[in-house]
């Protein structure tokens, strides 16, 4: 009897681990403002998204930040109910960068989990790249 295994691209749960996974290694004293922040994956942006992005493509977008960034959290306008920070993750796009490029699917997602933390600080992408280096 032959041993057949096959192998199929990671679905979202597993991209929602790995990208768990980045945020546990995020150092302080950011981690110390990222214990709410919402993480969703989906399959691609929605229409909406991509059009406030300036996008057509679905495949350009494999992450995004919405929310307020840490520094603008005080002065809500009266009757505004404040969203939740969320990173918003997408799937397809994801994978296609990922056969593209041929950088692990760990090192690309944990790239991209940087780059909305970042977002969430309102840090530059120099600052990025430090945090970046600090958490692969």
């Amino acid at each position: 009897m032959t041993d057949k295994t096959e192998t199929f691209a990671p679905a979202a749960d597993a991209i929602e681990a790995l990208a768990r996974a980045a945020l546990a290694r995020i150092p302080a004293p950011f981690a110390d403002y990222l214990p709410d922040i919402v993480l969703i994956v989906e399959e691609f942006a929605d229409a909406a998204t991509l059009r406030e992005m300036g996008m057509e493509d679905p495949f350009e977008l494999t992450g995004l930040y919405s929310g307020r960034p840490v520094g603008e959290k005080e002065g809500f306008a009266p009757g505004e109910i404040p969203q939740p920070d969320t990173i918003h993750l997408y799937r397809r796009p994801l994978l296609d960068e990922w056969v593209e490029t041929g950088v692990s699917l760990e090192a690309l997602i944990t790239h991209v989990v940087v780059h909305e933390v970042g977002h969430h600080f309102g840090l530059s992408d120099d600052d990025m790249h430090a945090l970046e280096d600090g958490v692969a």
